[in-house]
């Protein structure tokens, strides 16, 4: 059976509302069946920051995600050694489920940076990309971007790791479940 897959990558160091809002947007946005939250091993373009590790992560997602119909975690990444690169994640995923059409969620913050992904032409042959807004980033760009315009939400992962850092509150930018996790946990403690 064909289905309409959202894929959104991410460090979820952790994962807050923010991720979960423009996942919820796009997905009614797009009309797509799923989204697919893909924590990634070692992004190319960012050195790992942070004390969660992949499974207090991949715990963090699961919580996050768990209410929602339609939302999946899914860990191809997490399950590879070293750095991750989009093309070679896609081409196992379609050959998985070659029946599914991928669409690949990023931030305005990404698109400028398309030119540069690896085997980029290649990759645009495996999914649609998808681009929502981010505060002071532009879209514009030559490449075939679908654009969907989601509320600003001006929080970040790193906001929060800085908050708890201070010992300052994270209600509501986080899950409760995800927040009682962090405490019990605690993790992202100075």
């Amino acid at each position: 059976m064909s289905k309409k897959i959202g894929i959104l990558g991410g460090t979820f160091d952790p994962p807050h509302i923010g991720h979960l809002i423009i996942a919820n947007e796009v997905m009614h946005h797009e009309n797509l069946d799923e989204i697919w939250f893909m924590p990634n091993q070692e992004p190319p373009h960012k050195i790992k920051s942070g004390s969660a590790s992949n499974e207090d992560r991949l715990a963090m997602l699961r919580l996050a995600i768990k209410d929602k119909e339609g939302f999946h975690v899914q860990t191809i990444e997490l399950d590879r050694e070293g750095k991750s690169y989009t093309f070679d994640t896609m081409t196992i995923l379609k050959e998985m489920h070659p029946e599914f059409e991928f669409h690949f969620i990023i931030g305005a913050d990404m698109v400028e940076y398309l030119p540069k992904w690896y085997m980029i032409d290649e990759l645009l042959q495996l999914v649609h990309f998808i681009s929502v807004n981010r505060p002071n980033y532009s879209s514009d760009t030559s490449y075939p971007v679908q654009f969907v315009e989601v509320p600003d939400i001006n929080i970040s992962s790193k906001l929060i790791r800085g908050r708890l850092i201070k010992g300052e509150t994270i209600s509501f930018l986080v899950k409760e479940e995800v927040e009682r996790y962090i405490k019990e946990k605690r993790l992202y403690e100075s």
